[in-house]
């Protein structure tokens, strides 16, 4: 029942809202379909194109991130279940507590984690490696045992999983490693021995081999500028604390249950199935010391500790501690209705700038960015057929994808002096080029005219956006002709 209610919550706020910066950018991916792609592998963009060719709404397009949260939700149910199974199985003396469902409480743990709703309802590439952590993990946990690791087919679908994973984000590196701690755990170096591994391996590889392909084809550029992004700056303690601090607010603290419950798997197989969760959360808290690590980009480690934090629920609540976690849920679930009823709102009544970062010294409001641009992408498109111009132009890359997708097929280009997936697509604005600019409140920058932008820039339209009667962006439309070809973009109130 309460993954019904959640899915029917997911389609109802993905049917009100548009796409988000990332969304755009990965529905871009299927319009432009290709072996890989510059910031991240092909598969997020793979399995929207059917739904792309055929012109699908963005309530359609949402139900893939939906049926991927709802896959995850029942493999963490099946994983907590085999937890309690195997606890049972185990206990040849009989003191096992009989707890109530202890996959219901890992389904709790995840549905009531509020940043994973977010990835219910927009696909990015962690929905997916989310979805085949599990399934991995799920897999690993059968190979653990000896009679079941001398059949083919799992270790055949091991392989097939780990290559989906390897093309839904490169962490999947991590659950790879994880696999390897597990199966040297359970059988030690014999492992090496079992051809079906080898055989596995091999599959993986071929799966994945698309970003190996498009990458060598494109002097490797993908994995440098990841390990370029993932290096970061200068470690700072100061960043990893937030960012662990941050990481208990967005996925809860009924998770942290996940400890207790590992410790009652202690002696037994399962327990070397927490490096799935220990393994990239570890990694990732690292390199949030240089200030790269983002909130949403532990989620496969946290869906894959949700079965544990299930057993230690279920165990918790046998012992009596119903009050705590009872308060636990109760604020866990306020936390999911508010963030979800702040995009139906726009950040209404919190939140209600009209103008963000550069312009005032109000903060952007992050609830802005999925309203307003499909209108603005169509007048865009309509001000660029009036006025003979070829192509939409912004001055930071973020700005692009929702552009790229609500102005399409108008070619995008980013005017700043970075490479991004943009280029690829379009290429730079030619030195002496003309194009329609498109600038955006919440994050607004001065029209580039001069030495280092155009030669002239008119303005042509306004666009207000409102949500519940309160103005929350703007959007301005310019035609910039003669580009200077030399960008040094220049936030609206930053010092010159």
């Amino acid at each position: 029942m309460l993954l019904v209610v959640v899915c029917a919550i997911h389609f109802g706020v993905g049917a009100s809202v548009g796409l988000s910066v990332d969304e755009a950018h990965y529905a871009l991916y299927a319009q432009h379909l290709a072996l890989s792609y510059f910031d991240h592998p092909p598969l997020v963009g793979w399995v929207q194109w059917p739904l792309v060719a055929l012109a699908a709404p963005t309530t359609v397009l949402r139900l893939i991130p939906e049926a991927l949260w709802l896959a995850s939700a029942l493999l963490v149910y099946r994983l907590g279940e085999r937890l309690q199974s195997t606890l049972i199985a185990s206990d040849a003396a009989g003191s096992v507590v009989r707890y109530s469902s202890v996959g219901a409480w890992a389904v709790l743990a995840f549905a009531l984690a509020p940043i994973l709703h977010i990835l219910g309802i927009g696909l990015l590439p962690d929905t997916l490696l989310m979805l085949w952590s599990l399934v991995v993990m799920d897999l690993t946990w059968d190979l653990m045992d000896e009679v079941t690791s001398q059949k083919p087919g799992r270790w055949l679908a091991l392989g097939l999983a780990l290559g989906l994973a390897g093309l839904s984000k490169y962490t999947a590196i991590f659950t790879a490693l994880s696999v390897a701690w597990c199966l040297w755990m359970a059988h030690g170096w014999r492992v090496l021995h079992n051809r079906w591994l080898w055989l596995a391996a091999l599959l993986a590889l071929v799966v994945v081999s698309p970003v190996a392909i498009w990458n060598y084809q494109n002097h490797w550029i993908s994995f440098a500028y990841q390990a370029q992004h993932g290096a970061g700056g200068g470690w700072q303690s100061l960043h990893f604390a937030q960012f662990m601090v941050v990481q208990l607010l967005v996925y809860g603290p009924l998770m942290l249950w996940g400890w207790a419950g590992f410790r009652r798997t202690a002696g037994t197989p399962p327990q070397h199935l927490l490096a799935f969760a220990v393994v990239p959360f570890v990694v990732l808290a690292a390199m949030s010391g240089g200030g790269t690590s983002l909130p949403h980009w532990t989620a496969p480690a946290w869906a894959t500790l949700a079965p544990f934090a299930g057993l230690g629920l279920a165990h918790a609540v046998a012992q009596g501690r119903r009050r705590v976690i009872g308060c636990c849920v109760v604020l866990q679930a306020l936390a999911c209705v508010a963030i979800l009823g702040l995009m139906l709102t726009a950040g209404v009544p919190l939140v209600t700038q009209e103008q963000g970062q550069g312009n005032t010294a109000s903060p952007s409001n992050p609830f802005a960015d999925i309203y307003g641009w499909d209108q603005a992408g169509q007048r865009a498109l309509s001000l660029a057929q009036q006025q003979g111009l070829s192509s939409v132009s912004v001055q930071n890359w973020t700005l692009a994808s929702r552009l790229g997708w609500y102005a399409r097929p108008l070619p995008v280009h980013v005017l700043e002096d970075r490479f991004d997936q943009f280029d690829l697509w379009a290429g730079v604005l030619p030195v002496g080029g003309s194009t329609l600019l498109v600038d955006w409140s919440q994050l607004a920058y001065t029209v580039p005219v001069g030495a280092h932008g155009f030669a002239d820039c008119t303005p042509l339209d306004t666009l207000p956006v409102s949500r519940m009667g309160m103005p929350i962006a703007r959007f301005k439309f310019y035609a910039c002709r003669n580009w200077s070809g030399s960008p040094q973009p220049q936030l609206q109130g930053a010092a010159q």
